[in-house]
């Protein structure tokens, strides 16, 4: 009898109870009939540029290796490398607080950008093996005017661990 009556208790919790959330949604959320929609992905997805609007560029890593890249228009040269594997650091992930993003630009594609700030200037100016073609990463966004563009990695940065380690992007 007892039995009888913790089931009959269950089947009733069950059917009052809200339906079952699985993923992000949490139980509470549900009951209280908030929506909890995926969270979005920073940067972007390489394999989801748009081919009609994509930009051409190549980064040449620190070993010489050329990787052909395409990014979409107002993307970062940081984000193209972290969402291509590109090994590009950018600790301060884009806030204009470092200089490990710091990359050598090819001469056309320098001269079409703007002037860079104050703020990126004091930035390059704690950079290793500077040159006059020297950009922070994170500051240069790219658009349809820099098709073809050759990034190139410094040697070094001056935040990179000496024992080996390899940061990895948030």
């Amino acid at each position: 009898m007892l039995r009888q009556a913790l089931l009959r208790t269950l089947r009733r919790a069950r059917a009052t109870a809200a339906p079952r959330v699985t993923g992000a949604r949490s139980i509470a959320a549900a009951r209280r009939g908030v929506h909890c929609s995926p969270p979005a992905a920073h940067g972007y997805d390489p394999r989801r540029v748009d081919p009609s609007t994509a930009i051409a560029l190549t980064f040449v890593d620190r070993d010489g290796a050329r990787h052909a890249l395409k990014a979409p228009p107002g993307a970062s040269l940081l984000e193209v490398a972290h969402a291509n594997h590109i090994d590009l650091e950018g600790a301060c992930e884009g806030s204009l607080a470092c200089s490990t993003c710091h990359v050598y630009l090819d001469q056309p594609s320098f001269d079409l950008l703007a002037e860079p700030c104050d703020d990126e200037n004091d930035m390059l100016d704690l950079a290793f093996a500077l040159t006059e073609l020297s950009r922070l990463g994170c500051q240069v966004k790219m658009n349809p005017q820099l098709e073809g563009m050759q990034v190139t990695l410094p040697p070094a940065t001056r935040n990179m661990a000496v024992d080996g380690f390899v940061p990895q992007p948030h």
